[in-house]
């Protein structure tokens, strides 16, 4: 399956947009990296391929229907979305807000059925969390929270998962858990969007890059060929060193003066 971008265009304010004929897929199999300065358009374009905003122009398909034509339902059904941030109404437990994951799943005025509950405690235990199922969300820490809404996303079983920024504010240890869990499930067909402000974790996780810079690609393809030094300076407008061997680089840093 594809989720594909054709000539997309999105502005905020009238006359000034934020995105300008941006043409890109999310292919089953695959986990893309979005990368890209702050305000380069990252977010926004997820979120019109996700469904959650309407662009000005240009049209995103899911393999050869485009994307409005699905009801909200059929939507969530196919791609999931999982925010930066998430603060729901009442407290809720961790395992409460995995499970709303299945919402897509479950009839009005039904109540889950047994492979949602287990859908939401498989999703935990990918990430390591079981221990955390009864704790309410709200007396989490910043970066718990973000894996339990990694988990909820999960736990929706859409084709394609589109994730924004999943990695920030996260220890190495758990960037390694997150990005490993949905790298496992990539392997199982799954295609993954990933925003995120690390290109080297798009080095060390990604199949394809896309990088970002003033609401256009300016590059995209392998790791190894966008997360370098030229394409890198031209986006954030500083020098990088690339350090690695003759398969490409390993990592990527700021150059010092």
């Amino acid at each position: 399956m594809r989720l594909r971008a054709q000539d997309l265009v999105y502005a905020y304010i009238p006359g000034r947009p934020v995105l300008r004929g941006i043409t890109l897929e999310l292919r089953s199999g695959e986990m893309a990296f979005l990368l890209g300065p702050n305000g380069s358009g990252k977010t926004t374009f997820l979120d019109c391929i996700g469904g959650l905003r309407a662009p000005a122009g240009g049209v995103v398909f899911l393999d050869e229907r485009a994307l409005g034509s699905f009801s909200a339902r059929e939507r969530a059904r196919l791609v999931g979305y999982v925010p930066q941030f998430h603060e729901p109404p009442f407290n809720f437990t961790a395992w409460e807000v995995v499970l709303m994951g299945r919402a897509p799943y479950v009839r009005w005025l039904s109540q889950p059925k047994a492979r949602d509950r287990r859908a939401a405690d498989e999703a935990l235990a990918a990430l390591d969390l079981a221990g955390f199922r009864d704790r309410p969300y709200y007396t989490l820490s910043g970066g718990e929270r973000r894996l339990v809404l990694v988990a909820r996303g999960l736990a929706q079983g859409a084709a394609f998962l589109l994730l924004d920024e999943p990695d920030a504010h996260l220890d190495p240890a758990n960037q390694h858990r997150v990005l490993l869990a949905v790298q496992e499930v990539v392997g199982e067909g799954l295609a993954a969007g990933i925003t995120s402000h690390s290109p080297n974790n798009a080095l060390l996780y990604a199949d394809r890059v896309a990088l970002f810079a003033a609401g256009e690609v300016l590059a995209q393809g392998v790791p190894a060929a966008v997360v370098a030094p030229p394409f890198l300076e031209r986006a954030y407008g500083i020098p990088f060193i690339a350090v690695g061997d003759g398969d490409g680089p390993r990592a990527v840093l700021p150059a010092l003066d």
